[in-house]
């Protein structure tokens, strides 16, 4: 039976089958559980991500899927493996894929690694916001990018959010593509992020994450892009003049499950659901919070000039130009996928 995508059932990894069988054995029932759904013995999922605990992602996102969970009393439980304990992104997607944790909280480029067409998820000024993205994935339009991942990996999407808007930090303000001529602007090391940069007419230059701090104060690079969020959490407002507004990208965030459908019962698979909806809505509405909180101490404590007229349609219709010309036919059937889902 194939996967099934966003919005249908969310599924198990096979990590968790033995708290399973181990209780229907006990139980001394040979009956395999009744219903199709699984038996609905005890369950405990693992859910890991690479973000800390005072992040959205965490704290508006895991632990509201574990705490949800928990609150339905419906024999399912949800240990939380924060800040990469259990491996960088690479190593946990394939973890999810071959059954040794159940969940993981990931970017659509990092899962393009293993399915290709989701990195167009991240491409430049394909959403609208933020909710455009989840309303994207939570209706049919995401099916076919759906069910081609969950077929291509035997892991399944139960939703999405975004973390906030992609916008450029430089010495300088960038309020139109030509402002970027001359520029080594920072991009992740990645397909699309790079592809991304091209399209906005940026110079991409890879730096680490983690080095992005000594790089602008040495001036190894001019600028970068980023979250609000990560922005402050790096305090380039110390190595930056100029925060603009550009909101070129949405920063993705999908909750992936591995691929043991059928050991939740229908009950346990409905509250898993559930619970992976309430974290949909309340991230983006943390994430704003934040940024909001973020942008009142930058304006009153002068880190930043915030430029606000960037020309957006300026920069989105050189985008949408440079990707319908340079994606793959298949990435460029769900980059028109998402561009035909905005409202």
């Amino acid at each position: 039976m194939p996967n099934r995508p966003l919005p249908k059932r969310p599924f198990l990894a096979a990590s968790a089958l033995l708290p399973l069988l181990l209780a229907t054995a006990c139980g001394g029932d040979d009956a395999g559980g009744g219903d199709a759904g699984g038996g609905g013995g005890e369950v405990e999922l693992t859910l890991a991500h690479s973000y800390t605990e005072a992040q959205p992602q965490h704290r508006c996102g895991a632990q509201v899927i574990a705490d949800e969970v928990e609150a339905a009393d419906v024999g399912v439980t949800v240990e939380l493996f924060p800040s990469s304990q259990l491996g960088g992104d690479a190593d946990r997607i394939q973890s999810v894929i071959s059954g040794d944790i159940d969940l993981d909280i990931q970017g659509a480029s990092a899962l393009g690694a293993v399915y290709e067409p989701m990195s167009v998820v991240d491409a430049a000024y394909a959403f609208e916001d933020g909710e455009h993205l989840a309303r994207f994935f939570g209706s049919d339009a995401s099916d076919e990018l759906t069910q081609g991942f969950a077929d291509s990996t035997g892991a399944s999407v139960l939703g999405a959010w975004s973390a906030g808007a992609r916008h450029f930090t430089a010495g300088q303000p960038i309020r139109e593509p030509a402002d970027l001529d001359g520029l080594r602007m920072r991009f992740p090391n990645s397909p699309q992020y790079l592809m991304n940069a091209r399209a906005l007419g940026a110079d991409p230059t890879e730096v680490a994450y983690e080095e992005l701090y000594l790089a602008l104060q040495q001036g190894i690079v001019d600028g970068q892009e980023n979250p609000i969020v990560n922005i402050d959490a790096q305090n380039l407002g110390e190595v930056q003049d100029y925060l603009s507004l550009s909101a070129h990208q949405e920063n993705s965030n999908l909750v992936i499950a591995g691929p043991g459908v059928e050991e939740l019962s229908d009950e346990q698979r409905e509250a898993l659901d559930a619970a992976v909806a309430a974290a949909v809505e309340q991230v983006p509405e943390c994430v704003a919070e934040d940024e909001q909180q973020v942008l009142d101490e930058w304006t009153s404590g002068g880190e930043f000039e915030v430029v606000e007229d960037v020309d957006v349609d300026a920069f989105r219709s050189q985008a949408e130009e440079y990707l319908r010309a340079n994606l793959s036919e298949e990435q460029l059937s769900v980059y028109e996928a998402i561009r035909d889902s905005a409202e």
